[in-house]
């Protein structure tokens, strides 16, 4: 069947022996199968020889009876021919006798002689060419001898040419051609067979034949005697009369040998048949008239055919048979070897078929039980993480809980930047766990995306709160840019968009960092208007030494050249002319594509380490001594989230210059008038103080004035752009060309790097002196944007400072401060969700269950701070000894892992004994519950307080009847979105 067949087979076997050796299982079942794998194949191989060998006989057979058929029509055409060939000769003959009998007698002198005879006979010899010549023999008796031979001048003599003796009758022959002049004067009835031969033909009045021969010629032949009578008798006339009219006898010497051979000689085929004619008068003893006596070498098929040449009395037969011995046909072994090879073809799939179906099944039985040992690792590894996580974050609960309780002490700075410090360490400590947990979700395939409403716009804004104290101890800009085409408010999971924005930031803070967001289709436009090649190639798969740019733009947000050349003002500048111009989303559907875009312009990605960028907890710089730190994890998650949310992500890096990180998600519209329909919204809305007042911005870099005109935009501030104080002075006073489109600004936006103090006190006096001039009613503020505001602030006379980086928020801070505008929408901003959860806490009683002291205190600590009422235990069997319907608890936050009873077995306790009594309820027996039991159905909304966030303690919480789940440490915001659906004051209790 094959080499590789039977190698791969044999190691099957070998593997499978193996395999069950120490038992009767499946590898006896298996080996039973390669077995009878075996015998069905060699039965194959035999039957596929027997139908080979059955085809090709009977193929053959069929050759040869087509042979022999063919053998039959030759010789039955060649035995027809020489019976037509003859009769012809002995018509001749006939006539020969007629013409004789006509001309000799009743004619005194005969008109015929010996010469007239012999010349006619040789005149006419081409009718007769089978005849070696032609004689007439008269019939005398014995009365007229005498006479006859005084006539003739001769004597008769016998065939020895001796005189011949007394007889009844002689038949002298008195007339021959010429070829046969030596019979002249010999009597034909002084030999016993012509004499018979005389009599029979004489008697019937037909020719008769004598038998086989030698002639003077040495060929074999026969004599044709035919008789000639004085008259004209019927058919029907007897002896006696045909005897007394018969004149005399006609012979003539027929040579059979030239009869046949010029016969076959006009015949196709003579060479491939060989002919043999006999007289068979006498079965006994047949006499050969044509052919050889020789026995051929091989046997071959013959056939018989029988001869008449008009003398009943004669028996002939012709014999045909093939010279050789007929070949076996091509046909009988070619499509006979064709369908052995079709079937061993056929033999050879089936049982490759079948060998690889039972590889397969082989195979699948293997991996299920890979599968279910790979299950029982994963279960395993999640019950590891969930012990580890939780293990980890008990401690770190009590850590940052009391790090939290602590500062709201009263310390002194250095114990409160103790604290502080450590607080930070121990969010990094939670957070890197995080990842790692996330990871594994991802990679076990349970990693699910919420679908709520959220703003981008403030997701962004919390980013750069995050980075913002980095980004100014560092002297880098930090700016973002959001589409004005975005939608408001979109649907998706805001968390993990979140975490891919704050993972791509984190890892790109080491220099100046610019976000972008802008519709899918829009940017694919810009970008291929506009497309300049990257001198390193996509991701930098390059030759380090290569890797210079050849047209380098350097008018980007930080004045520094970006990784990627398409990250430059005449790029950006057209994707803000489509915002203007208003051009319609292309896509008609409820989903929207976003294409994020992370610039930074700080060390870049090695070339060598460019491959593995996204590879889990691998790092540009993987040595002990590099100067930034990560765990190399959260670009891996990133992707992950991108495919997760139907995007990709990809980047430019150039070592030296920076890189450009790029990714696309797709999100979906959501309507503001559709939020409060469907899961709630944390949303920021922007003060509406500053609608309809306007600014002029002083900033050379133009992708800088746009961010910042983008984020005035967002408190209703329109804004114009100059370059210099000097044009924005002429733009005041309307010289140089210069002019507001609009009215007067109430404020002069100037970048730190436009101002020093060479303009600090001429421009306050040019302002003055325009006032003056009444070029302008009312002085405008004036507003510095730098890093350091307080220090601004105190050596130039500038009204406010703004520090960066800029977000509506810190931004409309400054501008109430300048513009002295009433605060009221502000202090309403302020209402974080602290201030939402203390009015969701307060005077609520909580019942907290937990075995560990310290986190008890912490949950208590941080539930007090918010006004609820606390009441703590430490086993599940304690909690449920304090909730007895009717509950006098609105909440319970219980741990999940606990002696004795855990969580899931005490809240399955809980649902029970609340579903008997809303059973109850239902019967209406006033004996045993109360009509205000009866009034509604009891449910007491039960959290799950863990340190556990993989998936599968999720469903766990979910299977047993919890509502939901809050993670140790708490943080304020997961806290109140976890209550508010339960403790909402618009809600029954």
């Amino acid at each position: 069947m094959g080499v590789g067949g039977g190698v791969g087979e044999a190691a099957a076997v070998s593997a499978a022996e193996e395999a069950g050796k120490d038992g009767e299982g499946p590898g006896r079942g298996w080996r039973v199968k390669v077995r009878l794998r075996r015998v069905v194949g060699v039965l194959g191989v035999l039957v596929a020889a027997a139908v080979w060998v059955g085809m090709h006989c009977s193929i053959r057979r069929t050759a040869i009876s087509k042979a022999e058929e063919g053998l039959v029509s030759m010789c039955e055409e060649r035995a027809r021919m020489l019976q037509d060939q003859f009769a012809v000769s002995v018509n001749h003959v006939h006539a020969l006798a007629i013409l004789v009998a006509t001309f000799h007698y009743e004619k005194h002198p005969p008109a015929l002689d010996q010469d007239t005879f012999a010349d006619y006979a040789a005149r006419t010899s081409f009718e007769r060419p089978l005849l070696s010549g032609v004689a007439y023999a008269l019939r005398v008796v014995h009365a007229d001898r005498e006479s006859f031979e005084r006539q003739q001048g001769w004597i008769i003599k016998t065939m020895k040419h001796e005189p011949s003796p007394v007889q009844d009758e002689y038949a002298p022959v008195i007339y021959s051609q010429e070829t046969v002049s030596y019979i002249e004067g010999l009597d034909m009835m002084s030999g016993e067979e012509d004499r018979e031969n005389i009599l029979r033909s004489r008697a019937s009045g037909k020719a008769v034949l004598t038998r086989p021969f030698r002639l003077m010629s040495n060929h074999l032949g026969v004599v044709l005697t035919f008789p000639v009578y004085l008259d004209d008798l019927t058919a029907d006339a007897k002896e006696e009369d045909r005897v007394k009219a018969t004149a005399g006898y006609l012979g003539g010497a027929f040579d059979v040998e030239s009869l046949v051979e010029n016969l076959l000689r006009q015949l196709a085929g003579n060479q491939e048949l060989v002919v043999n004619v006999y007289d068979v008068t006498n079965n006994s003893n047949p006499l050969l008239m044509y052919g050889s006596e020789v026995p051929l070498g091989n046997p071959s098929p013959s056939h018989i055919c029988m001869l008449d040449f008009g003398d009943p009395c004669r028996k002939h037969h012709m014999i045909c048979r093939y010279r050789n011995k007929p070949h076996v046909p091509w046909s009988a072994i070619t499509p006979s070897s064709c369908v052995f090879v079709i079937l061993m073809l056929l033999e050879y799939i089936i049982y490759a078929a079948w060998s690889r179906y039972d590889n397969v099944k082989e195979d699948y039985r293997k991996m299920e039980e890979l599968k279910k040992q790979a299950e029982a690792a994963d279960v395993a590894k999640s019950q590891f993480l969930a012990t580890v996580s939780h293990e980890i974050r008990t401690p770190m609960n009590g850590v940052l809980g009391m790090l939290d309780m602590l500062l709201d002490t009263d310390l002194k700075s250095t114990q409160r930047d103790y604290a502080q410090t450590a607080q930070v360490c121990g969010k990094a400590l939670i957070s890197l766990i995080n990842e790692v947990l996330d990871r594994a979700k991802i990679e076990a395939g349970k990693l699910d995306l919420e679908s709520v409403p959220f703003d981008l716009r403030s997701i962004l804004d919390d980013v750069i709160s995050l980075f913002s104290s980095k980004s100014r101890e560092k002297g880098i800009e930090l700016a973002v840019y959001v589409s004005e085409r975005v939608p408001e408010i979109l649907l998706g999971d805001p968390g993990r968009f979140r975490q891919i924005i704050t993972n791509l930031v984190g890892n790109s803070i080491k220099g100046h960092i610019f976000v972008q967001v802008h519709l899918a289709d829009h940017s694919n436009l810009a970008t291929e208007a506009k497309v300049e090649p990257v001198a390193n190639g996509m991701n930098g798969h390059k030759n380090e030494t290569t890797a210079v740019a050849t047209s380098v733009s350097c008018n980007t947000l930080s004045g520094f050249e970006a990784a990627d050349s398409r990250n430059n003002w005449e790029n950006f500048k057209l994707l803000l002319s489509y915002e203007k111009n208003e051009m319609p989303y292309e896509s008609v559907s409820d989903k929207v594509t976003l294409v994020v875009s992370v610039e930074d312009t700080g060390i870049g990605i090695p070339l060598d380490a460019q491959g593995k960028v996204f590879t889990p907890f691998m790092q540009a710089d993987s040595s002990t001594s590099r100067t930034y730190g990560g765990t190399g994890i959260g670009l891996s998650i990133s992707k992950c989230l991108v495919e997760i949310m139907g995007g990709q992500i990809n980047f430019v890096s150039r070592p030296h210059v920076g890189s450009t990180f790029t990714f696309t998600a797709v999100l979906q519209r959501c309507d503001r008038s559709a939020v409060s329909d469907s899961k709630p919204v944390m949303l920021h809305p922007l003060p509406s103080s500053f609608k309809g007042l306007s600014a002029l911005l002083v900033d050379r870099r133009p992708v800088r004035a746009t961010v910042t005109k983008y984020h005035l935009q967002r408190l209703g501030i329109t804004s114009e752009v100059v370059a210099t104080i000097e044009l924005a002075l002429g733009a005041f006073s309307g010289r140089n060309g210069h002019s507001l489109a609009r009215k007067l600004p109430c404020m002069l936006l100037i970048e730190n790097d436009s101002w020093s103090s060479k303009v600090d006190v001429p421009l306050r006096s040019s302002l003055l002196e325009m006032k003056q001039n009444g070029q302008t009613p009312v002085l405008p503020k004036i507003v510095l944007t730098a890093a350091e505001s307080d220090k601004l602030k105190g050596n130039y006379a500038v009204d406010s400072v703004i520090t960066k980086p800029l977000k509506a928020s810190t931004l409309a801070a400054c501008l109430f401060q300048a513009l002295g505008i009433t605060q009221t929408q502000l202090s309403h901003e302020k209402q974080d969700s602290s201030g939402s959860l203390r009015g969701l806490l307060l005077g609520r009683n909580i019942l907290v269950v937990d075995d560990n002291k310290v986190n008890l205190r912490v949950a208590a600590g941080t539930l007090k701070k918010f006004g609820a009422k606390v009441e703590c235990v430490e086993s599940g069997k304690d909690a449920l000894a304090l909730l007895q319907i009717p509950y006098k608890f609105d909440l319970c936050l219980m741990d999940i892992q606990m002696p004795e009873m855990d969580g899931f077995e005490a809240t399955r306790h809980i649902r029970a004994m609340e579903a008997k009594a809303n059973g109850e309820a239902d019967t209406g027996d006033d004996s045993e519950v109360d009509r205000a039991t009866r009034a509604g159905k009891w449910h007491l909304p039960v959290l799950a307080m863990t340190a556990d966030v993989i998936q599968a303690t999720h469903e766990e919480c979910t299977k047993c009847g919890m509502d939901g789940y809050v993670t140790k440490p708490f943080e304020e915001k997961q806290l109140f979105q976890a209550v508010q659906k339960f403790l909402d004051p618009g809600m029954s209790t």
